[in-house]
């Protein structure tokens, strides 16, 4: 029987290389020079140091750019609370969100419920497993997927006919 997994993943590697990129850019630009800024990548996030609010959003927006330009969906971005630093400055929280959780998982579910089509959704851990008859209905589930907003990055995986 025909399927394939929804999942969401993100390539850890672009992440690192983005956060390497906005250190330089950070850096090289003149609106930073004499402040105290930082981004770090951490195992499942990152932390970023701004030395105001206005440096901090600045931080976030070329985070956001670097990621954009490596394939790396903003959508994965989990942005915490501001939160006072020393001496002035901002941190902010960065979670870096990897699978599908229980909650989404069951939008997606009603969503592709919802459609009509052919086919039998379940959940399984952190991915959703859609399998059905017809290779054209789980294509059409892929396409109705694409075009719904669900707040996450989705990809399609292991297409078994």
């Amino acid at each position: 029987m025909p399927s394939f997994d929804v999942v969401s993943k993100v390539d850890m590697q672009e992440v690192d290389n983005a956060v390497n990129q906005t250190l330089k850019e950070i850096a090289q630009r003149f609106d930073f020079k004499g402040t105290h800024n930082e981004v770090t990548l951490e195992k499942e996030a990152i932390v970023l140091l701004g030395a105001d609010d206005y440096k901090l959003q600045a931080i976030v927006d070329i985070l956001k750019g670097k990621l954009v330009r490596r394939q790396v969906s903003p959508k994965c971005l989990d942005f915490g609370k501001k939160e006072p630093a020393s001496a002035g400055a901002v941190r902010q929280r960065v979670a870096i969100v990897q699978g599908i959780s229980k909650e989404k998982g069951k939008d997606i579910i009603k969503v592709i419920k919802d459609s009509k089509l052919k086919v039998q959704p379940q959940i399984m851990d952190d991915q959703v497993r859609v399998t059905g008859k017809q290779i054209d209905d789980l294509q059409e589930v892929i396409q109705l997927l694409k075009g719904t907003d669900l707040g996450i990055e989705l990809q399609f995986v292991n297409m078994r006919s």
